[in-house]
């Protein structure tokens, strides 16, 4: 789902003054006099597209989920609008190997994970989430299906898990469900947006009540677990946070970063092996990136086999080089410190102001 694009750049101006130029990304015309939200950046060394949809129907990929079958091979869906009820399996040269078509009437599909379904197996559920009307929607529906030992085309009735919020409709994009005890989890996508935790045991024919655990980065558009869930990410349209959830949901922080520049930057999912993200973005023909992790980002199954940061032969700096950092650390020291008290006062403002509204 498409946020008014002048909601977002006014937040953006309104932030802009709170820290140096170089860390705040700036809103950019968008050719027709408007305002455009920024795309992000060049993202961390290393990062490249690893490969572009084929598929001329996969025109607004709104999620991103790899396989638990099929290795190399990775789940996607289109946005709200005029599309035909369908969830792609393509390969990693962007090639679609099945669709999936299920037999319902969709609303505005925003998400998808693949984790293990009611019965231990393999399952593709897929994020009826997203809101047009700002919480209009009396509920959100999740539905699910097995995920197909054998790719092909097909038609499906999915099962469909319904939910509420605690505390009243909203838009999200956000989804993702922890490989280790099944939870999900819905990130919605607001000015103070939230972490909503789904009941450990969900009823599959009544409404299933979403309690907000945590807050969630300015305007979510995706959130996924690592593998073996001791890492989870939520990204926004420029950027991604990515949290420890070793000892469980919410986690902390361990690091943001821009993402590549993209059209309109919407998926996220952790490659299998967890040393990196894959992030994509709406438009035909869109490229699918691959973003290195490192350091304190990667899960703990990455970690065992990350080579050490520094290596014996690695060349020290010299006293005269570390003398100059530590003098350029402390220069630049007040105006950070001035930069985050005004911007926290900034926020604290905006979401005191859009909880009022």
């Amino acid at each position: 789902m498409r946020t008014p694009l002048g909601l977002v750049a006014a937040a953006l101006l309104v932030l802009a003054p709170a820290a140096p130029a170089a860390a705040d990304p700036e809103p950019s015309e968008d050719g027709t006099g408007g305002m455009d939200y920024p795309r992000g950046g060049e993202g961390p060394e290393g990062s490249e597209i690893a490969f572009e949809f084929q598929d001329p129907r996969i025109s607004e990929s709104s999620g991103l989920a790899p396989s638990l079958r099929h290795e190399g091979v990775w789940w996607t869906h289109n946005d709200s609008g005029d599309h035909p009820s369908e969830v792609y399996a393509v390969n990693e040269d962007g090639e679609t190997l099945a669709t999936v078509t299920l037999n319902l009437e969709r609303r505005d599909w925003e998400a998808v994970s693949v984790a293990h379904g009611p019965d231990g197996e393999p399952a593709v559920f897929v994020g009826d989430i997203g809101d047009n009307f700002g919480g209009g929607w009396p509920n959100i529906r999740v539905y699910h299906f097995a995920e197909p030992e054998v790719l092909g085309d097909m038609v499906l009735d999915p099962a469909v898990l319904t939910f509420t919020y605690e505390d009243g409709g909203r838009d999200a994009e956000g989804m993702m469900i922890d490989p280790r005890d099944g939870r999900l989890y819905v990130v919605s996508k607001e000015f103070s947006g939230g972490v909503y935790a789904a009941p450990e045991n969900l009823d599959p024919e009544g409404e299933n009540v979403l309690e907000r655990i945590d807050s969630a980065p300015l305007f979510a558009t995706d959130a996924a677990f690592s593998a073996d869930g001791t890492r989870y990410a939520v990204r926004t349209y420029w950027g991604v946070t990515v949290y420890d959830s070793a000892d469980g949901v919410p986690g902390t922080s361990v690091g943001s970063f821009d993402l590549p520049e993209m059209e309109q930057g919407e998926s996220v999912a952790f490659l299998p092996d967890g040393t990196a993200l894959m992030a994509g973005t709406e438009g035909e023909h869109s490229p699918v990136w691959r973003v290195p992790l490192e350091g304190a980002q990667l899960p703990e199954h990455a970690t065992e086999d990350a080579p050490a940061e520094s290596s014996p032969d690695a060349p020290e700096a010299s006293p005269e080089a570390a003398e100059e950092e530590r003098g350029a650390t402390l220069g630049a020291a007040p105006l950070i410190l001035v930069g985050g008290a005004v911007a926290a006062l900034l926020i604290g403002a905006i979401v005191w102001l859009a909880r009022r509204g």
